[in-house]
């Protein structure tokens, strides 16, 4: 009997510990992907002040050089991943954007900087659309939202990893130092990707698996990019997921110039409390609501957007109060200042890690598994365009304009404003419900 079960083409892989460390490598490849992304966040002021930037200078090298190439090169790097091997595309890509984040520790001038963190985006947008098709295969789906989950937990891990020991290395040593620092291991992985991970059959756990990729007739890009755009449910949770984006990643990039301007925190210190309070925060709430959320949708499967929906609207007052708190309150702990604010910095942490991980989630039950890469991809297209590319430059422009009547609290003003982006986010989402669980049912009757 067991043998005959191995022979079946229809009977699901199992999951063994090969599998888990896949899951391993690839979160840990989406880890240094996004310290390699993120770092610069902490790098904004000695950066802004050896070349004579202003916020919207800033916010165009941490935003849109890098949020405009990632986004373009996405969605065809996904079409990629669901005809080719994903391992050898994540692996390569992988090793590309360590390369590029090395290169950023030698720019001489403002525009080499410019033209590095391009590069940087060119191989990151090979990572994530590859990595999450991979992860949907190598687990069943009533796991898929725990697993995704921790396979998510990368930007938590990190933002504490990235923004504490990059703050303590661009104070100790320069911040070129930082992106060096980062940037080598990466290319390490690269190999150890390409080594140690075999790439899992494509829709192995799915119901009925599909005929291979390769061998179906071959659709246009453009023509599957707009056949998913006519999925309602895609389509709402693809534009929530563009807004929250906007305010996640101008969070992200400007808090910790917020803490040095407002709360007069030194570098180092600032990304120490910044990169443990959110980092931290986000590690605990994105694999709770990864586990509450698997167990929810045996209910019903529109918590898969619903729970998203939740916790931003949670996430709201949390953000507000850890922005406009007075900053003369404060713990001292031995000769560490941990402002008052920061409780609200974890709890926003906590709230906001629920939407990332689970529409991703929700995607991958929107497509067929032939076509998961190209899924994912499309939503970090909405994330990377509005989020990366327009979030810290929205900021940094709001915060130039404020700069003459409010002065070193414009920053603060700058944030409150485009977290607010946070509450249409959480009506597209509601809106989606509905069509989210007609879209479930019309996929896995079709399996079926």
């Amino acid at each position: 009997m067991r043998e005959h079960a191995a022979m079946n083409p229809s009977t699901p892989p199992a999951v063994t510990w090969r599998t888990h460390l896949s899951l391993a490598l690839l979160a840990l490849v989406y880890i240094f992907s996004v310290i390699d992304r993120q770092v610069i966040a902490i790098l904004m002021e000695p950066i802004k002040r050896e070349f004579g930037a202003t916020d919207t200078q800033m916010g165009l090298l941490s935003g849109l050089a890098f949020g405009l190439f990632y986004a373009a090169l996405g969605v065809p790097v996904g079409k990629l991943a669901d005809k080719y091997n994903r391992r050898m595309i994540v692996a390569v890509c992988c090793s590309l954007w360590s390369l590029a984040t090395v290169a950023c520790g030698f720019a001489g001038q403002f525009w080499q900087l410019l033209l590095s963190r391009m590069s940087v985006a060119i191989g990151e947008a090979g990572g994530m659309a590859p990595s999450i098709s991979l992860v949907s295969d190598l687990y069943p789906p009533k796991q898929r939202s725990t697993v995704i989950s921790l396979f998510m937990t990368g930007p938590n891990l990190a933002v504490v990893i990235g923004l504490s020991l990059g703050g303590w290395i661009a104070q100790q040593y320069g911040w070129r130092s930082t992106f060096l620092f980062f940037g080598v291991p990466g290319m390490v992985l690269g190999l150890l990707v390409w080594w140690l991970i075999r790439e899992p059959v494509r829709g192995g756990f799915d119901p009925a698996p599909e005929v291979p990729a390769s061998t179906q007739p071959s659709e246009p890009l453009w023509q599957q990019v707009m056949r998913l755009m006519k999925i309602k449910s895609f389509r709402l949770v693809a534009f929530a997921c563009g807004v929250a984006g906007l305010a996640g990643y101008a969070y992200g990039v400007w808090t910790p110039s917020f803490l040095v301007r407002t709360h007069a925190l030194s570098l180092a210190h600032a990304g120490l409390m910044f990169g443990f309070a959110s980092g931290l925060g986000a590690l605990v709430g994105g694999l709770f609501s990864g586990w509450l959320c698997d167990r929810l949708v045996q209910r019903d499967v529109r918590w898969q957007v619903g729970l998203p929906m939740l916790g931003v609207l949670i996430s709201v007052p949390c953000v507000m109060a850890f922005l406009l708190w007075p900053a003369e309150g404060f713990w001292a702990v031995g000769v560490l200042k941990i402002p008052h604010a920061m409780v609200f910095a974890i709890a926003f942490g906590f709230f906001a890690s629920w939407w990332p991980s689970l529409s991703y989630s929700a995607i991958s039950h929107m497509a067929h598994s032939s076509e998961r890469g190209v899924a994912a991809a499309m939503l970090n297209f909405f994330i990377t365009l509005f989020g990366i590319g327009m979030g810290p430059l929205l900021t940094g422009f709001i915060s130039d304009l404020l700069t003459p009547s409010l002065g070193a609290q414009a920053l603060r003003w700058s944030l409150v404003c485009v977290m607010l982006l946070l509450i249409p986010t959480a009506i597209l989402l509601a809106l989606s419900l509905q069509a989210y669980r007609d879209q479930w049912h019309r996929m896995y009757k079709e399996s079926n």
